[in-house]
């Protein structure tokens, strides 16, 4: 809701960094729940309780066909939107854990293996640990303006470099307005000036090949390095 309000004189990109401080509150969150199964994990290994292996086994038998379900409908668009990835870690992590409970109450049931469900859960914190720092970790790369993963920022700068009449790229900048859009600034070196087809022209291939749909070019006639530091970028 807030990354779909309008923007403002102030807020001149609207609330669309709100979608990744989510997925921060995401991440954080996972790794907060997988903190809490593994102490009591190791709670229980250290003191065994009595648990009725069957009805584990009804139990989370139903959560993992209704986290699964759920999960699956998160599934085709988490490659695109970091917060649907989150959502569908949740899931997943959610459905693996019922899952090992599942497991875990079919070894106490059959075998009487009581520890068998606390190393379970063990195991799959540590699985879901693995995704869910990924996951954190993009979100903050994007929080600090890096350019977002799937977007290689050589073959960008290459791409402008080899635009007709561009002799040179500088102060490229690339980073995520949400965790869905990106934008790019950048300075091209220019002699013989440009024309509105040009910049359309441009901007369209940044959108097609990169998937970038905020583009802002400025136009040099002369490459006088007046860069916008820190952190410019430049090709001859």
């Amino acid at each position: 809701m807030l990354a779909a309000r309008a923007p403002t004189l102030r807020r001149t990109y609207g609330w669309r960094r709100t979608t990744v401080l989510a997925s921060i509150a995401s991440g954080l969150l996972l790794l907060g729940a997988i903190a809490v199964i593994a102490i009591e994990a190791v709670g229980r290994l250290r003191s065994p309780a009595p648990v009725d292996g069957l009805t584990m086994m009804v139990v989370a038998g139903i959560g993992v066909v209704i986290n699964t379900a759920t999960a699956l409908l998160f599934m085709g668009g988490r490659h695109g939107d970091l917060n649907i990835r989150a959502a569908f870690l949740h899931m997943a992590a959610d459905a693996g854990i019922s899952l090992g409970v599942v497991l875990g109450g079919a070894g106490v049931l059959l075998w009487g293996l009581a520890w068998l469900d606390p190393v379970l859960s063990l195991v799959i914190a540590a699985l879901i640990g693995w995704s869910t720092w990924a996951l954190l970790r993009e979100a903050l790369d994007l929080a600090v303006d890096a350019v977002p993963r799937g977007i290689d920022p050589v073959a960008v700068e290459r791409y402008l470099a080899s635009r007709p009449g561009v002799v040179a790229v500088h102060d490229l900048h690339i980073w995520g307005m949400s965790t869905t859009e990106v934008a790019l600034t950048a300075h091209l070196v220019m002699p013989a000036g440009q024309d509105d087809d040009f910049l359309h022209a441009v901007t369209d291939g940044l959108r097609d090949h990169f998937r970038i749909p905020h583009a802002t070019l400025q136009v040099e006639r002369s490459d006088w390095q007046h860069g916008c530091a820190p952190g410019e970028s430049r090709s001859a």
